[in-house]
C-alpha cells in the first residue's frame, strides 16, 4: 500500500483522540459544570498553541506529532487547534445534541472520506476531492445522525439535514481548515433548524 495512505491512516487516529477529550468533557461539566468543562477545552487549547509556537516560531521539531503533520500544515496552524476551537464553540452555543452530532460528523466523516478516497478514489468530484470519500463521508455522518437521534431527544430531519451540510461543507472548502468550519456551519445550521422547528 502506498505510503500516503498510512500517513493518513496516521492522522486520522489523532482523530479518534478526540473522543478522548469529549469524554472529559461530558465526565467535567457532570461533575463541576459547564463552565468547568469549558476552561478544561480552552486549558487543552492553551497546551497546544504553546505547542504550535514552538513549533512555528521557534522550528522545534515535535517528536511525535512532526510525522503527522500534512506538506500543507507545514508552515501554518495544526488542524488541531481548529478542531478545539470549533468544540469550544459548540458546546458554548449549540444545544448538547448539536454539538455533538456536528463534531463528531467532522471526526468520523472527514476519517471516513480520506481513507476510503485514498484507497478507492480515482474519479474527482471536486478539487482533490473524490466521490468515493464523498459518499463515504456521507454514509458515515447520516450514521451519526441516527445514532445521536436515539440517544438524544431530536428531530432525525435536523440531523440529517446537518449531514448533508456538513458533507457537502467538507467536500467545497479546502484552503479553509475543515476543522473548524464544518462543526460551525453544520452546527449552526442544525441549531437555527431546532429554532424554526
Amino acid at each position: 500500500m502506498p505510503l500516503g495512505f498510512f500517513s493518513e491512516i496516521g492522522r486520522k487516529i489523532i482523530h479518534i483522540i478526540i473522543l478522548i477529550v469529549l469524554v472529559l468533557f461530558f465526565t467535567i461539566k457532570n461533575q463541576a459544570g459547564q463552565q468547568a468543562a469549558l476552561l478544561f477545552l480552552v486549558g487543552l487549547l492553551l497546551i497546544f498553541l504553546i505547542l504550535e509556537y514552538l513549533r512555528l516560531d521557534l522550528n522545534f521539531k515535535l517528536p511525535f506529532f512532526h510525522q503527522f503533520i500534512r506538506p500543507k500544515e507545514q508552515y501554518r496552524v495544526y488542524g488541531v487547534i481548529f478542531f478545539l476551537c470549533s468544540t469550544i464553540i459548540a458546546f458554548a452555543v449549540f444545544d448538547t445534541a448539536i454539538a455533538l452530532a456536528a463534531l463528531l460528523m467532522t471526526t468520523f466523516g472527514d476519517m471516513a472520506a480520506a481513507i476510503a478516497g485514498k484507497k478507492y478514489g480515482t474519479a474527482i468530484l471536486f478539487k482533490n476531492k473524490t466521490v468515493v470519500g464523498f459518499a463515504s463521508e456521507l454514509v458515515t455522518n447520516l450514521i451519526v445522525a441516527v445514532l445521536i437521534s436515539l440517544l438524544f431527544a431530536i428531530n432525525i430531519y435536523i440531523l440529517i439535514i446537518m449531514a448533508f451540510v456538513a458533507t457537502i461543507t467538507e467536500t467545497m472548502v479546502d484552503e479553509l481548515d475543515d476543522n473548524l468550519i464544518v462543526p460551525v456551519v453544520s452546527g449552526f445550521v442544525g441549531q437555527m433548524l431546532v429554532f424554526l422547528v
